[in-house]
């Protein structure tokens, strides 16, 4: 799986490597960093550690992973937030690259990280996230491998309720008025001002939406999912590789859909392409006809989706973040 979002005791992932949110010291410390080096083996990881010396805000350093399952583990140091202003998101930046640079540089096929910097340095966990986002999704566009971020116990930070509080109006309103609403999912939308894109209710007599500009999908109904797919791929300029990593598809699994005009990939994969590829609302209702899926108006994933595509936010990543919050089954894979 190219990317994935988890909560899970990063100490416990079989992964080539995991990372660790260190000091510039590399000394042990509490939180992620204590429970590394406990489970790695105080001893061991502290003269692993040691040996190197130090590591510079937003950058990052190698060990083994000692009695870890992981085989190595990254110590990059985050930034102490400081009100952001002080060029905390660069070194932020810096420290998921430099990671991500680090076990692409010892041939490193799968990395875990935990949220840098949220913890004890005060980096505001939404923003924190979408740094995060940006930079996994921006490294996996020319990169295989796979990522995962992994998050631990519940996060009180209410900045990261801003997308989550639009999410759960939406999902109110439609969940809500599910009936009322069918012929809504089966129509053409219009589009509409982004303030009104929350204004659901039954005495609208009809819902806004903002979409992007699309090509309309004007390929022959007997053409199946992987055809349409192919020739979605190529009228929005994109090549193989762009399009399924855009949609945090694996390449081997692209590969099947593309080698068997008739092979049909379960309903999540079918709905990453839909914002891998940009399409808009009525194109992604075609393709996943196409695959015998329809959105449905009671199912919390299938309106997540549909919000985004309404709002032109072809971001995989983020999606893929909100489904996280919702515990729905992330896209693509």
């Amino acid at each position: 799986m190219p990317f994935n979002i988890i909560r899970q005791d990063i100490t416990k992932l079989k992964v080539d490597a995991i990372v660790n949110a260190a000091n510039t010291g590399l000394q042990e410390g509490g939180g992620v960093c204590g429970a590394i080096f406990d489970k790695a083996g105080r001893e061991e990881m502290r003269a692993a550690c040691d040996a190197i010396g130090s590591c510079p805000e937003g950058g990052a350093v190698i060990t083994p992973g000692f009695d870890l399952p992981a085989r190595y583990v990254i110590h990059t140091v985050g930034p102490v937030w400081h009100g952001g202003k002080q060029g905390e998101e660069d070194v932020l930046r810096s420290a998921y690259r430099s990671s991500l640079e680090l076990a692409k540089a010892h041939g490193l096929e799968s990395i875990a990280f935990p949220l840098i910097s949220t913890g004890v340095y005060g980096y505001p966990w939404n923003d924190g996230m979408a740094v995060a986002l940006d930079e996994v999704q921006e490294f996996l566009l020319e990169n295989e491998m796979d990522v995962t971020i992994v998050l631990y116990g519940l996060i009180s930070d209410p900045t990261r309720n801003r997308l989550r509080e639009d999410l759960s109006r939406y999902l109110y309103d439609n969940l809500s008025q599910g009936t009322a609403h069918t012929q809504m999912y089966n129509a053409p939308q219009r589009g509409g001002r982004i303030s009104d894109a929350m204004k659901m209710g039954p005495e609208a007599p009809q819902a806004p939406y903002i979409t992007r500009p699309s090509t309309p999908i004007n390929f022959p109904a007997e053409q199946t999912f992987s055809q349409t797919l192919l020739k979605l791929i190529d009228a929005k300029g994109l090549t193989d590789p762009q399009a399924y990593k855009r949609s945090n598809v694996d390449r081997k699994l692209f590969s099947k859909i593309r080698s068997d005009d008739h092979y049909i990939p379960k309903k999540s994969t079918v709905l990453a392409f839909t914002i891998g590829l940009g399409l808009s609302v009525d194109e992604a209702i075609d393709l996943m006809g196409r695959a015998g899926y329809a959105f449905s108006p009671w199912h919390k994933r299938d309106l997540i989706v549909r919000y985004f595509l309404e709002h032109g936010l072809h971001d995989i990543a983020r999606v893929n973040a909100a489904l996280f919050e919702y515990d729905q089954e992330l896209l693509g894979f």
